[in-house]
């Protein structure tokens, strides 16, 4: 909004610590090309206008804030003489440096010096030509840093996650390919089995029933009950006994492959009942192999599944065929994270899921929540397996992931029993390039990156709670949705100083 034009004082500007070093003449130029504005209590600017001006507090309460969803939040308040705000990096040559990026209003009466963006960026460049140079290589030197640092950090992220999927894809392709050359073996040997069988003094009626057995018991093989260690050992025992009995070479090779395909002895009294004592050998090795090929063909099933889920899950981590700002499950990204994750955790760690199923979907950017919960566990599981520096050897641990409705907000809690993140630097964590990792094992940025996403993206809130054996990160988001917003890992910083 405009002010009441006020006449300028050089004199009065040169009390200013901003312009105390100026001469009379620099004094007096600021006076003929700037102005000096009265306004009454509201708004000066507001975040997203065009950035066109330099303000300088004369006289009053200033307040400046940024917009966080449908809120303004208050970023600070101050009655300093001399404090600056609004088009204050105008010297740049930046084009995403042309709009206010927060708001500032004023409390009571208060008076401005005014210079106009195109005036302040002239005199700097005037004054202080070297300077400006300087401030301009600072400026754009740490933009390139942070995207440098924050590309390897994605690296390094991408670089785990992927040796994790190759891990995890090797053991069920591994299987796969296992199975499948023993599969092929087995069915060698059925083929030559019913071979010397169809040779043999054997009536036509027999051979059916045989065929009969043999489609039953495939049949029996995909609905095997599960069976504790020591029910398949008496099984196995019972099994042993009844083949021996019955002059049936190699009983305790034969007996296990049966129990696992839920077979006793009742099913092998039906096979003795319809096959002569000279058939049995022939008719019993035939159904042992009928019984491997089944079980080898779902071990391939199971592998094949597996690595198909991985890859699903791998396609629902990075979200490659989905729009970047949709509503989503956020368990569904959980599971595909922790899935993606699974090798990095190991064996060691416990993970336990409190999904609360019945909270509804809400509109999110998934890739990059995805990226939240990644280093959230990463930090977690580092924290467990004693990567801060304390212990260099492979722990122990249980993480927890909650879901709730919490604050009319979601809520996803990440849960661990390490060592905990002492008092004295919990304050930091967030900060750009703090880390308590070793050096090369991180850059400080996996945390600084998650507050952006779940803040400045999707205008909700990320805390944590830490003693010994529970740090709890608390990731809030809103239920309702939010205007997208061009960029999530970089939003951009104020250009108001106070």
């Amino acid at each position: 909004m405009s002010g009441q034009p006020m006449p300028c004082d050089a004199a009065e500007l040169g009390t200013l610590f901003l312009f105390e070093k100026l001469d009379a003449d620099q004094l007096a130029r600021l006076c003929r090309e700037g102005r000096v504005e009265k306004f009454e209590p509201g708004y000066v600017y507001q975040e997203g206008e065009p950035a066109t001006c330099f303000f300088v507090l004369l006289e009053g309460t200033l307040v400046m804030s940024r917009r966080v969803g449908a809120d303004d939040v208050e970023i600070s308040r101050t009655s300093q003489r001399g404090v600056y705000a609004g088009a204050m990096q105008a010297y740049l040559a930046a084009p995403d440096q042309a709009r206010y990026k927060g708001s500032l209003r004023v409390t009571e009466p208060s008076r401005f010096f005014i210079l106009p963006a195109e005036t302040f960026a002239a005199v700097l460049r005037d004054w202080f030509p070297m300077a400006v140079h300087l401030l301009e290589g600072m400026f754009f030197g740490s933009q390139n840093t942070q995207r440098t640092i924050n590309q390897r950090e994605r690296l390094l992220a991408l670089g785990s996650l992927s040796a994790g999927l190759t891990h995890e894809l090797n053991n069920p392709a591994a299987a796969a390919v296992r199975a499948t050359s023993t599969l092929r073996d087995r069915v060698a040997h059925m083929r030559h089995k019913l071979g010397v069988i169809a040779a043999g003094p054997y009536n036509r009626e027999a051979l059916k029933t045989l065929i009969d057995i043999q489609e039953s018991t495939a049949e029996r093989v995909a609905k095997a009950p599960a069976l504790s260690p020591l029910e398949a050992s008496d099984r196995e025992d019972a099994l042993t006994d009844w083949l021996d009995d019955h002059g049936i070479e190699g009983g305790w090779q034969i007996a296990p492959t049966f129990v696992q395909a839920g077979l006793d002895t009742d099913w092998l009294e039906r096979v003795a009942a319809v096959v002569d004592q000279e058939m049995l050998q022939g008719a019993v090795g035939w159904l042992n192999y009928t019984v491997e090929t089944e079980l080898l063909m779902n071990e391939i099933e199971d592998s094949t599944t597996r690595v198909s889920n991985l890859v699903n899950a791998a396609k629902q981590y990075s979200q490659l065929d989905r729009a970047p700002y949709q509503v989503c499950d956020v368990h569904e990204l959980l599971d595909s994270t922790l899935l993606m994750l699974s090798g990095k955790i190991g064996s060691s760690i416990k993970v336990v899921k409190e999904y609360d199923r019945t909270l509804p979907r809400i509109p999110t950017y998934p890739g990059e929540l995805n990226q939240v919960w990644t280093n959230i566990v990463d930090n977690a599981v580092s924290a467990m397996n004693g990567a801060d520096g304390t212990d260099g050897a492979a722990g122990e641990g249980t993480l927890t992931v909650r879901t709730a409705l919490e604050r009319e907000q979601l809520l996803v809690e990440f849960r661990d029993t390490g060592p905990g993140v002492p008092e004295e630097i919990r304050g930091r964590i967030f900060d750009p390039f703090f880390t308590t990792k070793p050096v090369g094992e991180g850059t400080g940025l996996g945390l600084d990156i998650s507050w952006r996403i779940v803040v400045n993206k999707h205008h909700g809130h990320l805390e944590v709670h830490s003693v010994p054996g529970d740090t709890r990160f608390r990731v809030f988001l809103p239920l309702t949705a939010m205007d997208p917003e061009p960029s999530a890992a970089d939003p951009g910083t104020p250009q108001e100083a106070p």
